[in-house]
Order: C-alpha cells, then structure tokens, then sequence
C-alpha cells in the first residue's frame, strides 16, 4: 500500500529559496544548449514586408500570438504569487502560453491555493499549463489529484514534470521513479485535458521519448541541458557539506536542448514538442522552431522582468516576439512552419 506522503512545511521555504537562488546566484549548467551550432541562412533580398510575418498559431485549440511559452516557474509563498500575477498579466496582454510551478504546494496546504490561482485570474484567456511532479504518482497521488491541479487555475492541459536527478541530489528526496510510465499512461487515459510531459533542465533521450509516446502523452517538454541546472540550485541550499558537493557534481549533466529536440523527433515524429531549456531569445526559439519544436520556452528571462513589474515582463515578451519575427523576415520566411536552420 502506498503512502500518501504528509504535507511538509518545508515546501514554502524551498519555493522561497528556489526563487532567491535563481535571482541572486549563477546555477547555469555548464553545457550549453547546442543551439549555437545552428543558423539561419541570411536573405538579403527576403521580398517580404517584416509587417507581413506572421508568428501566430495555435495550440490545443488556443490561438496564441508567437510561439512563446513562460516556463513554469514558481507559486506557493506570496512573493511566487505576486509573479504569478506579473507573468500572467504579460502572457494575457501578448497572447502566449505561461505555466506554474508545481502545484504540490497547493494540494497540501490549501492557504497557498491563491499564489497558483491568480494566475488565472490574471489571464482569462491565455493557454494555462497546470504541473504536479510525475514521481508524486509513487507517493499516492492519484488521478484526482491531477484533476484538482488542473481545476485550481482551470487549466488546459496538465504538466507532469520529471526532475529524477533533482530528487536524487537534495537531502530526502522523492527518488522512487520506478513503474512510473505505466501511471503516466494511466493519467493519460483517464485525464479530459491533454497531459505534457516536461523534463526540468536535463534533456529527453530517444528512448524516454519512445516511453512517453507508448504512454499517450498529448505533447513533450524536452526542457533540455544548457540553462538553469537545478542540481546548481540545489547545491546552493544544501544543508551539509555531503550534499553540497553531491549535487556540484552534476552542473555538467544532461542533454543539450537542440539534441534533445532531435531525439524527440526521431523517436516520436508526430509527437507535439515544446522546447526549452537554455534559451536566451526569440533567435533561439526560432531555431528551436525550426528543429521541430511547437513552442519555446522560457524562464530565467521572465523571471527577472516579473521580479521588478508587469511592465518589465511585458516589455520582455513583446522583445521575443520581435526577435522571432525579424528572424524570419531576415531568414524570408513569412511562416513559422517555414522555418528551417542549417548546421554551422
């Protein structure tokens, strides 16, 4: 019988430190995201009007305005909400897709139901991602659980994020990831809105993309190697020194973003891929996009901006979006479906 494991008060302080962390400390991985080895080829004579480029689409039925989507990121202390707000107001204002952190939080201690849910209210109309941690399903989290979390912000799709190495490297993780895939299936078949399957920062490998297409997941997150490295974060709370240089010793782990990409593609060609992981702009989105990815994701970025206001979050949107779309007035390419990168 599984054990449905207690709330702990240590979350709140954990998403506090893991905001701090990520402002104030370098955590980047040492690997990069492999998107440098690619690029667009230059048209001088692009005849297109850059006014006529069109970075819309859409995604499970939702119109968006560019392929952008500010990665989940945080909630469950005030200050997670307050960001939440910022985010989402900037994601409603310029129509792109926005996710929250982890809704463990929430589940546990129902006080922290509003940092998540403001989101929502924040951004009526945006493309909303829910997110729980897959390996929770090994410690009683059930299909109702997932339908909670996506009710909480009235989701369209519900995030099961995978951090095995994160767990592994913090003092009591939760690392019993065994006979997962077979519960991801079993959300899947009995979720009504579509599940992603989000890595955190370490990368997908054509044989986990094989396992997670078998499951039935609706789309993929790679969140590849190349950005924030989260066994960075944890080293930085470490609580001894065992853990502290446990966790180092993995800033050069994973799978950098691009070849992640690929090895969805390959192993999963129909697969709806969402990109992240490293990312420093709508150049790299565009690249992303042209590997094969539906959407870009992003958080470091947004999370400074969202740090000082709305404002700064809009105007760093607005700045993404404009980078996709003179990359592909420069690349004379009117469609993000025409989108294509050459090996450099």
């Amino acid at each position: 019988m599984e054990k449905v494991a207690p709330a702990q008060s240590g979350i709140d302080q954990r998403k506090a430190d893991h905001i701090r962390i990520n402002l104030e400390q370098d955590v980047r991985s040492a690997l990069t995201s492999g998107l440098e080895r690619y690029h667009f080829v230059h048209e001088a004579l692009p005849e297109l009007d850059l006014e006529s480029v069109d970075a819309s689409l859409t995604v499970f039925g939702k119109r968006l305005a560019a392929p952008i989507l500010i990665s989940s990121m945080t909630g469950g202390t005030e200050e997670a909400g307050e960001i939440n707000r910022r985010l989402a107001e900037a994601a409603q204002e310029c129509g792109v897709a926005m996710g929250i952190g982890s809704q463990r939080a929430a589940l546990e201690d129902s006080k922290q139901i509003p940092t998540f849910a403001i989101a929502r209210k924040a951004a009526p109309d945006i493309l909303l991602f829910a997110n729980l941690g897959a390996v929770q399903l090994n410690y009683g989290y059930t299909i109702e659980h997932c339908r909670r979390a996506v009710d909480m912000i009235q989701a369209d799709a519900l995030i099961l994020h995978l951090n095995p190495l994160q767990e592994a490297v913090q003092a009591s993780g939760d690392t019993n990831f065994a006979g997962l895939a077979k519960k991801i299936e079993g959300i899947c078949k009995k979720l009504e809105t579509p599940v992603i399957v989000k890595e955190v920062g370490w990368g997908i490998s054509e044989r986990t993309a094989k396992i997670l297409a078998d499951c039935g997941v609706s789309a993929i997150d790679v969140a590849g190697a190349g950005g924030t490295s989260w066994s960075q974060v944890e080293m930085h709370r470490a609580p001894d020194e065992f853990t502290r240089q446990l966790a180092a010793t993995f800033v050069g782990w994973g799978i950098p973003t691009a070849d992640s990409i690929l090895n969805v593609k390959k192993a999963a060609p129909d697969m709806t891929l969402f990109a992240s992981g490293g990312l420093k702009d709508g150049l790299d989105i565009a690249k992303c996009l042209a590997l094969g990815a539906t959407l870009g994701g992003m958080a470091g970025q947004f999370l400074k901006a969202a740090a000082v206001s709305t404002e700064k979050a809009v105007e760093m949107v607005k700045l993404t979006k404009r980078q996709i779309e003179v990359a592909m007035f420069s690349a004379g390419v009117e469609k993000l479906e025409s989108l294509k990168v050459e090996k450099s």
